[in-house]
């Protein structure tokens, strides 16, 4: 089974985190989920993280933590998450790959219907926001 390894941003501004969702023509179609991509052979997933979403949201983002690395088995693959929690200067993006993104609070996020190798880097960032409060 291919085994695929992926970066993804929990984006923060002023308080609220963007989720992003999948297009129609995507797999995992619209689930909603947090933005990256794939890591490339010998890529540092810090880079990766931050080129993903600069291609992907024309959105520049300041790394500020990590969380540990997640493994999901879907049907007909494995995904690797590797997290990262960012601050973005600013709240606008433009999409380029997903069908639209939506700044939420923490305490909304769970409103979405998220892509499931997502769920528990969900619950780990809401884990962390916990320990610093």
């Amino acid at each position: 089974m291919k085994h695929i390894h992926v970066t993804c941003a929990i984006i923060e501004r002023n308080g609220l985190v963007l989720a992003a969702r999948r297009s129609a023509d995507m797999k995992l179609p619209l689930k909603w989920e947090f933005p990256g991509g794939k890591i490339r052979a010998g890529e540092d997933p810090g880079d990766c993280l931050k080129r993903e979403i600069l291609e992907e949201l024309d959105l520049e983002v300041d790394i500020a933590d990590k969380l540990s690395p997640s493994t999901h088995t879907y049907r007909d693959f494995i995904v690797t998450l590797y997290p990262f929690i960012c601050k973005a200067e600013t709240s606008r993006y433009n999409l380029t790959e997903h069908a639209e993104a939506v700044w939420l609070r923490p305490d909304e996020l769970f409103s979405l219907d998220w892509a499931e190798a997502d769920l528990p880097v969900l619950d780990a960032y809401l884990g962390w926001l916990e320990r610093r409060s």
